[in-house]
């Protein structure tokens, strides 16, 4: 029996959209899998920015 590719599942860096805005130094980055398969639209969620000291959207940049 063969084994299955990991193909679909890929690696992505989620950064915070409210950041850059605030101005304050630094950058949150999260690193995620999807499947590029099920979900080809770019991921986006909600998580804990520490510099900011609360949750905010994370986007998938490339």
């Amino acid at each position: 029996m063969a084994k299955k590719s990991k193909d679909a599942r890929i690696q992505v860096i989620l950064e915070c959209t409210e950041h850059k805005t605030s101005g304050v130094p630094g950058t949150s980055r999260y690193i995620s899998t999807k499947n590029k398969k099920n979900t080809p639209e770019r991921l986006e969620l909600k998580k804990y920015n520490p510099i900011l000291k609360k949750m905010t959207v994370h986007k998938e940049i490339k």
